[in-house]
This record gives structure tokens, sequence and C-alpha cells, in this order.
């Protein structure tokens, strides 16, 4: 079992142990409606952005929320200022229970995921389906649209989020898991830096 693994392993022993605590309960434990609606000023009711350079995280599953809460924490995931200019998501998940996040990861995976509406090119849209064949859909299936492979959704993401979050993986600010970097190094490698803007159009066509 490899880190990345072991890691999820116990993500989903956290999720499992406080949903059996807290049973029907558990919007009680973490007051839901006040957490969600604190969310939805970057990311849209019920998950789904309405901003452009702020990612929806309706239909995300619990592992990969969880995951993603731990690496704010640990200040290995990139983040910018929040729309108030005082705030990133570090400081926003430094006030969050564990209760708080295992009610908000069971929260938004029940939500309905809905593609951001937006412009795109379809030349590099058809060049960045190519490049996602070759190297990402092994862990990001169904064009980057499914949730269960536990690594986020891609397809339909608002382009601002994507241009970023890609580009932060391109020049090394965002942490990779060992079988991720092998890949993106290799696509880098052999594509340039201007595969990045075409997978940016790619997963923004998905609508």
């Amino acid at each position: 079992m490899n880190r990345r693994q072991n890691y999820k392993s116990v993500i989903s022993l956290l999720i499992t142990t406080y949903l059996l605590v807290f049973s029907g309960s558990l919007v009680y434990a973490a007051d839901i409606n006040k957490l969600v609606k604190v969310c939805a000023d970057c990311h849209g009711e019920n998950g789904n952005s309405k901003i452009i350079n702020s990612p929806s995280i309706a239909g995300m599953s619990t592992e990969y929320f969880m995951e993603s809460m731990q690496d704010y924490t640990k200040s290995s995931r990139p983040v910018e200022k929040l729309k108030n200019k005082k705030k990133t998501m570090k400081d926003v998940v430094k006030k969050l229970s564990d209760a708080d996040k295992v009610a908000l990861a069971d929260y938004y995976s029940r939500q309905k995921f809905i593609p951001y509406k937006q412009n795109f090119d379809a030349a590099k849209a058809k060049a960045g389906k190519k490049v996602h064949r070759k190297y990402c859909d092994k862990c990001h299936t169904d064009g980057g649209a499914s949730a269960d492979d536990d690594a986020g959704i891609l397809a339909g993401q608002p382009s601002g989020y994507l241009k970023y979050t890609l580009g932060n993986y391109a020049s090394g600010k965002r942490e990779m898991g060992e079988k991720m970097g092998k890949k993106f190094k290799k696509m880098q490698k052999k594509k340039g830096d201007a595969v990045i803007d075409d997978l940016v159009h790619y997963y923004a066509s998905q609508q």
C-alpha cells in the first residue's frame, strides 16, 4: 500500500467513525446550516460555484474533501485571499472541528454537481481531450467527471480555478503524489507549457 492509499484509508476510517458516533444527529453535532452558509460565499449554493476562480465542491467524495482539508492544514496546498481579501482557505479550515469537516464532507458529497457555464476554445479542448486520455484518465475517469476516483472533479469546473490549480502543479507549488508526479512531468516534457491551457479548455468544455 502506497502513502496515498494509506492516507485515504485513514481518512475513510475517520469519516466512518464520526458518522457512526453522530449517526442521525450529525447535523446537530456540527451546525451544518451555518457552515454551508459560510462556504456558499465562494462555492455557491449547494456547492456549485458562480465564480470563475472558485471551484465547485458539490458531488465531491468525502475522502477527497477530507484530504483537501488536511492539505490546507499542512500548508501543502497553495491558497489565495478569499473574497473579503482578509482570509484564506487555511484560515477557514483552522476554525473547523473534525466534526465540522465530516459534516461538510457528507453534505457536499450528496449534492449534485452542476457544470459551470463558460466559454472555451474548441480546438484547444480537442487537443486537451487527447492529452487527458493519455496522461490523466486512469486516475480521473469519465473525462475527469467522476467523483468515485476520490481525486476531485475536473470536468465542468470554472476555468479560472482550473488554470490556477494546474498551474500550481506545473510550477511545483502544489504537491503531487508519486504516481501523478511522474505522469505530469512526462506530460510537460513531451507537450510543453501549452498543455495546461489545452487541459483547461477541455475540462471547461464539459457542460
